[in-house]
């Protein structure tokens, strides 16, 4: 969702910025985002039924100059495939650009109905929102 949210606001504020999104884990390479999510970004007019998941990996830390995180757990595995301080500046919680230093996560909407995805996408749309203000500064 979060890439997606970002690649949607990128493109209403005419950027040219590479988003791309990955996990910490491997177990749904290939697929396509939760149907759930899908339904919800159609909602808002953001398409992103064609995407497909991928892990993280070490080469993203050159390939990227912000890395945001969901949740303090995706945050501690990033910063554990770190090869040193330059990487880890780049990691930032997402929510920290909502409210910076409160670590706040973004809850896993996965288990939930329909509405825990709603809550996700206001959530994200917030921060992506200050993304681009951050962009644009």
């Amino acid at each position: 969702m979060a890439e997606g949210i970002l690649r949607d606001h990128i493109e209403k504020a005419g950027l040219k910025v590479i988003v791309d999104s990955a996990g910490t884990s491997g177990y749904h390479s290939g697929e396509a985002p939760d149907f759930r999510a899908i339904k919800t970004l159609q909602k808002k007019g953001i398409d992103i039924s064609g995407l497909s998941a991928r892990q993280f990996t070490v080469n993203d830390f050159d390939d990227f100059d912000f890395i945001y995180v969901m949740d303090t757990s995706n945050l501690i595995n990033v910063l554990n495939l770190a090869r040193n301080d330059n990487d880890k500046s780049k990691v930032i919680l997402i929510m920290n650009e909502v409210s910076p230093s409160k670590n706040q996560s973004v809850p896993d909407p996965f288990y939930g109905g329909i509405e825990g995805f709603e809550e996700v996408y206001n959530m994200l749309d917030h921060a992506s929102k200050l993304i681009i203000n951050h962009i644009r500064s």
